[in-house]
Parts: C-alpha cells; sequence; structure tokens
C-alpha cells in the first residue's frame, strides 16, 4: 500500500475503533438497562476497565509511530493489545463462576470486516485466526461450549472477509503495475536525455542505483515500495544537470570557481523539477542531498552527520564509487581496490561511518556487479527491484 494512503486508513481505522469499542459499551451498559432491559445500569465489572486503560494508552503510542512513519505498525499493536486485553479481562471475570459466559464487542466484528482496507495477507490470517484462538482457549479454560457461537460467527466473516480481500489486492496489483509502467516510461526519457547531453556518464544513473539499492537492502531499514521509490530516484539522481551548459558539463580540464558553483546547483534544481512526482516525492533528498557530506562541508545545504538523509548517505557512496570506477572525458577509470580504499578513507569525513562499514559487507557483490556491467551497451533497468 502506498504510504500516504496507508496512513490515511490507519487514521480512519482508529477514529471507527474508538467510535465502535466505546459506543458499543456505553449503548450495552449504560442505555439498553434503562430503555430496553429495565435492570441496572453500569460496567457490571471493575475489570473492564483494563481494556478501556490500554486503548487510551496506544492513543499516544499510535501518535508517535505516526510521527516516524511507521504507521504500518499501528494496526498490529492496537490488535495484538486489544486481544491480549480482553483475553485477560474475560478469564479474570468469568474464571471460576459456573455461570454462561456473555461477553464481547462489536468491534471485534469492525476487525474483521476491515480487513480488506489493508490489503495484507499477513494481518488477516493474523486476526481470523487470533480472534478465533482467543475464545478457543477461554473455552477450554473456562470449560464453557458458548464459545462455539463467536467462534462460528468469526469464521463466516472471515470468508467474506477474505473474498473481498483478494478482490482487492487484484485491483491494487493492476492500478499499480500500470502505475509503475508509466513511471518507468518516463524515468527512461529522462536518463536518455541525460546521457545525449553528457555521453561520458552513459550508465551512471543505472549503476549508482544498482550499487546503492544492493547497500540499502544491506542496511535492513526499507520496505519493498521504499527500495522501489529510493532506485527512481537513484535513477534520477543526477536530472538537474540538463540544465547546466554543455561547455561546463563536458569541459576536459579543471573548472574554474564560478563553473563548479554552477555544477553545484544540479541537486537543487533537479528536487525541484520532481518534488510533484508520485512515486519519487517521499525520496526527494536523495537527489537533493547526494552531494552532502558527513563532516558538513557539503552541498548545497551543508547538511552535517544524521542530519542527511540516510538514502542520500547511501547514494554519496554509490555515486563517488562509480565515479572513481569510471572514466570520463578527462580521466581513466581507477581500479575497484582503490575506489574501495578511498570510501574507507572517507569513512568520518566524507561518508557515514555505519554506512562504510555496510559497505564492506556488500562491496564483493558491488564488484561482481561491476565486472558483469555491459559497459558498452544498455542495461536493461529496473529489473533489481523487480519493476
Amino acid at each position: 500500500m502506498i504510504p500516504h494512503e496507508e496512513k490515511q486508513t490507519v487514521k480512519w481505522f482508529l477514529v471507527f475503533f474508538y467510535i465502535i469499542l466505546l459506543g458499543y459499551d456505553f449503548f450495552y451498559y449504560y442505555l439498553f438497562p434503562v430503555f430496553i432491559a429495565k435492570k441496572d445500569i453500569g460496567v457490571p465489572n471493575k475489570y473492564l476497565y483494563l481494556t478501556y486503560i490500554v486503548i487510551l494508552i496506544l492513543l499516544p503510542v499510535s501518535y508517535y509511530l505516526i510521527r516516524k512513519n511507521k504507521q504500518s505498525l499501528i494496526k498490529y499493536v492496537f490488535f495484538v493489545s486489544y486481544l491480549f486485553t480482553t483475553f485477560i479481562v474475560d478469564i479474570l471475570m468469568y474464571y471460576g463462576r459456573g455461570d454462561s459466559y456473555f461477553t464481547g464487542n462489536i468491534v471485534e466484528v469492525y476487525l474483521i470486516l476491515s480487513l480488506p482496507l489493508f490489503i495484507n495477507t499477513k494481518y488477516f490470517w493474523l486476526v481470523s485466526l487470533g480472534i478465533t484462538l482467543k475464545y478457543a482457549l477461554i473455552g477450554i479454560i473456562l470449560n464453557n461450549s458458548y464459545v462455539l457461537i463467536p467462534i462460528i460467527l468469526v469464521a463466516v466473516l472471515s470468508i467474506m472477509s477474505f473474498f473481498l480481500l483478494v478482490r482487492f489486492q487484484g485491483y491494487v496489483r493492476s492500478i499499480s503495475t500500470s502505475y509503475d509502467n508509466q513511471l518507468q516510461g518516463m524515468v527512461r526519457g529522462v536518463i536518455a536525455t541525460l546521457e545525449l547531453k553528457d555521453p561520458y556518464t552513459r550508465g551512471h544513473s543505472e549503476r549508482v542505483a544498482s550499487y546503492a539499492l544492493l547497500l540499502a537492502k544491506e542496511t535492513g531499514s526499507f520496505s519493498r515500495d521504499e527500495q522501489k521509490s529510493f532506485y527512481y530516484s537513484c535513477l534520477l539522481h543526477d536530472i538537474g544537470k540538463v540544465h547546466i551548459p554543455d561547455s561546463i558539463l563536458m569541459k576536459p580540464g579543471k573548472l574554474s570557481n564560478d563553473e563548479y558553483e554552477i555544477i553545484k546547483s544540479h541537486p537543487v534544481v533537479g528536487a525541484e523539477a520532481v518534488k510533484d512526482v508520485e512515486g519519487i516525492k517521499d525520496t526527494i533528498s536523495v537527489i537533493r542531498s547526494h552531494h552532502e557530506r558527513w563532516d558538513g562541508k557539503g552541498y548545497p545545504d551543508q547538511l552535517k552527520g544524521e542530519a542527511i538523509p540516510l538514502l542520500a548517505r547511501v547514494t554519496a557512496i554509490a555515486d563517488a564509487f562509480d565515479a572513481m570506477t569510471s572514466s570520463r572525458s578527462y580521466r581513466a577509470a581507477m581500479p575497484v581496490e582503490e575506489a574501495y580504499s578511498r570510501v574507507i578513507e572517507g569513512k568520518g569525513s566524507q561518508f557515514d561511518p555505519m554506512l562504510v562499514e555496510q559497505f564492506k559487507k556488500v562491496y564483493p557483490a558491488w564488484v561482481e556487479f561491476h565486472s558483469k556491467y555491459p559497459w558498452n551497451d544498455k542495461m536493461t533497468l529496473f529489473k533489481e527491484v523487480g519493476g
């Protein structure tokens, strides 16, 4: 699911979760007794308050996860917390009483029926099997057969949700494939334009994207969707060079100070050019900040240390490595061993120390990629992320 859509879905999921959970209990314990059942009002057991305490604690937890852009975890945290709490509460309320078991909240029906919204098979099985297991364990512990009723209801609703989930997944795959094809076409066109303008950098964008993706995967910090967006942004990291005059871009000798200042403008120009492109804008920092340095002496914003976005720090190493190991109009390519040594030497000054350690691990894969790269032919793009 697209991160923005995931965030919106989670927000509405939380709103309706609280409305249904609290609204149902208010109706059942305060309105139903007065207007329908004609019995005492109020929560029948103090243990029920434990559920309310837990779900209130989950509000700041959810806010924190959203701020950290980890909204995909919220549904898991909510469900597991709710399931475990209600299981404990039911056991405390009914164990040893010997009377009939009547409990539950219609929010559990909501949890099952909302499963297709997240387009997530793993979450579907967690919820469906989790609720079923909860009632099965309660039935065993309390020696009560009434739990068969909610178990059957959960099974029926889960089957309905499963068919909707499969249908939604099919729609999403179709839309995603169409969108990826359009984005790939755009990226191919831009790269072709860059290569016509600066033939000496032919293949540079593909190689940097491939190196950077291997390093990003090694960190274990990014989802598959984030890796795909990152890969596209890497392919376009030098897009701002389209505005650089050919006389400067292809100059065989040393640049003057004024010419170098013009070259240094390409990250800002590039980021501005694609800032509104869906699928790239979430990793726009790759384009703007791939020339920043760990010691703060880079450009265009002189960011320092962890103020530089992580993906931009990844790209900086890949960009430098490929620049050193490919030929230019003014110099020949250096051996990969020498480029490796220079990256290591840049630890803590030009490059993120943590990423340099990760670079050591992926270096053999980079060497293999470099040796197999078709230097005289066009490489097939996007295969690294299954595009």
